[in-house]
């Protein structure tokens, strides 16, 4: 742990209010309104560019053992775990043409996993798979979900391109009605949503945009046709062409570097810098990584959780700068094992802090040459503020001649935008091109935002069971009202930077139970009183993160500015804990959730 003599007299409080002033200099008042939604009226947003026309089809009316709503990660690994439990018919409902989910509409140039792909990509020891960099590309990823998929047999009953618009409990034949936009009615026995929380595109909505007669686009829809080139680079459609990005998150620190090989000139729109740590991307081999062992990918994968969420060990396996600054991630996870006198470890975290940002700080000024670009990349906030961000190529790629940063922090971000480009101050940027690096909105997909309508016993609407009280949850799969219904990746569990981790864990608790309610003949549905214990689970020892991320400067992090409310969102004790939890949970308690059938399915 840091000690305040690390750090010169009276650098916290000028910290405190260095940052204060750049937070002021960012906030908006129109919040999260500033962002506009995919059905926007402008630009180049393909439904699907990568799966040509969707094919025509009949609709579906059958039934299977289990629907799973979602093919990324999630969906795959959920069906992955239901076939090994010897389910049969195990459909997966996908909007895309493919598996993949995040990394099957990401293809922009440069996209990489920013997470050790040995500790990221799910199931290496079930498939034999060992990836070929420390930092997979996104293509790799994208292949790996595919492997599983194939593996697990998970094409046979799959429905892409296809989105799931109801979810509705029949009581008479205790089996879910699920209908899609394609005209599908079928029923499934089960229920497992694996919607993810950032798959919905968002878009800057600056003044006068629909009239730029230029080109624009999202990243998560990368415009190859007009680009030129692949995810590697070679972008030679834009040798002539004056380009802009807006948005300078893990995307744009990504996507910068290539854009500023291939184009004439690249302006770089910046409202808040990231905190830019070094990557050292590399090959691996099997030996590396100690792939020669049985269940080496599963000790390496523990091994990280425990470093991201607080735990002690007795060697670093990844030792890689998210692990170096695990302590920092206090503030970024609401599940992270905390100990000894609160008052203390702020303290202590707060110098760790001003270290760790000073140390990112001093980097940018060591790389880039022109002084005052380099204070402008400077970012001024506490560390876990945003997502850190890892790169050896980004900062680099503004001492090239043809690529300009603008600021935009006085601004408020760009001003407006004419038919021949951006305003920023007194200044136009004439462009050909403007690409969107801006990310996805939090929390607008999947049920819980009732954007998919479920509807339970009695006809019931799961917002109009959680509007008076909030979220109630089992271990945050399973509600009472909601039988046979199981949500991975959910409020109430547990969280880690690592996140493939976490959905591969709730994908075997998930399979666990449909399994126990097969065996049993059973539905699986919790009580209230079950609920209740878990929500005074979930509170006792809530951490108060409220006030850090109120004084954070904007972004998707604290609903740009307005805070993230403390309350019992995620089990407070940290990832590696809680799944230890669930693990004794199915060996002793499973039996809680389960009565007996009492219908005759169709």
């Amino acid at each position: 742990m840091a000690h305040s003599q690390d750090l010169p007299p009276g650098t916290l409080s000028e910290l405190r209010q260095r940052y204060r002033i750049e937070r002021e200099r960012r906030v908006r008042p129109d919040g999260v309104r500033q962002y506009l939604g995919a059905e926007a009226e402008f630009g180049y947003y393909a439904d699907d560019p990568y799966a040509g026309e969707t094919a025509e089809r009949a609709p579906v009316g059958d039934g299977v053992d289990a629907v799973v709503v979602g093919g990324g990660f999630g969906g795959i690994l959920a069906g992955a775990r239901l076939r090994q439990q010897g389910i049969g018919r195990v459909r997966v409902v996908e909007k895309g043409g493919d598996f993949g989910g995040t990394w099957y509409w990401n293809r922009y140039p440069g996209i990489h996993c920013d997470i050790e792909s040995h500790v990221y990509l799910p199931m290496l020891d079930e498939t034999g798979y060992v990836p070929r960099w420390k930092y997979a590309p996104g293509e790799e990823i994208r292949r790996h979900a595919v492997r599983i998929a194939e593996k697990f047999d998970l094409y046979a009953d799959a429905l892409f391109s296809t989105s799931v618009t109801s979810l509705s409990w029949d009581e008479t034949t205790e089996t879910w009605i699920v209908t899609t936009d394609r005209g599908d009615r079928f029923r499934a026995t089960y229920v497992i949503t694996a919607t993810g929380t950032l798959s919905e595109l968002k878009l800057p909505g600056i003044p006068g945009i629909e009239t730029f007669r230029g080109h624009t686009f999202h990243t998560s829809r990368w415009d190859y046709a007009y680009t030129g080139g692949t995810p590697d680079g070679g972008l030679t459609g834009l040798a002539d062409k004056r380009v802009g990005v807006v948005g300078t998150g893990a995307t744009g620190v990504q996507v910068v570097p290539k854009l500023a090989e291939d184009a004439e000139h690249l302006y770089v729109f910046q409202r808040t810098p990231s905190t830019v740590d070094v990557r050292a991307n590399r090959r691996t081999t099997a030996r590396d990584v100690g792939a020669d062992r049985h269940g080496w990918a599963r000790e390496r994968r523990d091994n990280f959780l425990r470093v991201t969420s607080g735990e002690d060990v007795e060697q670093d396996l990844v030792a890689d700068r998210w692990t170096r600054s695990a302590l920092l991630l206090e503030k970024l996870l609401p599940s992270f094992r905390r100990q000894g006198d609160r008052a203390a470890f702020e303290a202590a975290y707060e110098i760790a802090d001003a270290l760790k940002m000073n140390e990112i700080r001093a980097r940018v000024e060591q790389i880039v040459t022109d002084p005052d670009t380099a204070g402008k990349l400077k970012p001024w906030y506490r560390y876990a503020c945003k997502r850190p961000t890892f790169s050896d190529l980004y900062l680099q790629a503004f001492n090239r001649d043809n690529v300009t940063l603008v600021d935009t922090a006085d601004t408020h971000g760009i001003e407006r935008m004419t038919e021949r480009g951006v305003v920023v101050g007194d200044t136009e940027y004439e462009l050909d091109c403007l690409i969107f690096a801006t990310g996805f909105s939090v929390g607008v997909s999947g049920i819980h935002s009732g954007r998919l309508p479920v509807h339970g016993r009695g006809g019931i609407r799961l917002q109009e069971a959680w509007a008076e009280e909030g979220p109630r949850t089992l271990h945050g799969f399973t509600c009472n009202g909601f039988p046979n219904l199981i949500q991975l990746g959910g409020v109430q569990s547990a969280s880690s930077v690592n996140y493939t981790h976490v959905l591969d864990e709730h994908a075997v608790h998930a399979a666990a139970l449909v399994a126990a309610a097969e065996a049993g003949n059973a539905v699986i549905e919790p009580s209230r009183e079950a609920e209740d214990a878990w929500l005074a689970v979930l509170s006792e020892g809530a951490p108060d993160h409220a006030w850090f991320h109120a004084e954070c400067t904007p972004g998707y992090y604290n609903a740009e500015g307005r805070g993230r409310p403390n309350g019992p969102t995620a089990y407070p004790h940290g990832a590696f804990a809680f799944h230890h939890l669930l693990k004794r949970w199915r060996e002793e308690s499973m039996g809680e959730v389960l009565r007996a059938r009492t219908a005759t399915q169709p």
